[in-house]
């Protein structure tokens, strides 16, 4: 199902992302989809996170769990664009072992301004980032 999301980043698993049930921790689960949206706002939207005027920050988030992964698993990070709003756009993350999903994730993030804290627009070069790369 990796054909479904419009961008794929490699994840490969550590020994230390193993919990005592000896399978990853959920918690590890949403450091990478994390990590996977940021790193593409950064290298494709061209966010710069110390000096950018609007940032996002995460209001909702969830993930549901299909099959269990372990190191030494290599994993990929699927995503794509759901919902984008005026102000906030819903993230859809699938993680990925040998093309197949084994768990889906949504992030939702609001873009708010750095000093005040209040909703603003998406930033201009993020939505197009968005439209281009991860839109259906």
């Amino acid at each position: 199902m990796s054909g479904a999301y419009r961008h794929v980043a490699p994840f490969p698993t550590r020994w230390s992302d193993n919990d005592v049930y000896g399978h990853l921790n959920n918690t590890i689960y949403y450091a990478a989809m994390d990590t996977t949206i940021n790193v593409w706002l950064i290298r494709s939207a061209g966010f710069d996170l110390e000096t950018a005027d609007a940032i996002a920050l995460c209001v909702s988030s969830g993930c549901e769990f299909v099959a269990s992964a372990s190191f030494p698993d290599a994993l990929e990070i699927g995503l794509r664009a759901g919902r984008v709003g005026t102000t906030s756009v819903t993230w859809e993350l699938g993680v990925l072992r040998a093309g197949e999903v084994i768990a889906a994730g949504t992030f939702v993030h609001v873009f708010v301004d750095r000093a005040t804290r209040r909703p603003v627009p998406i930033p201009a070069g993020i939505r197009a980032a968005i439209e281009r790369e991860l839109s259906a």
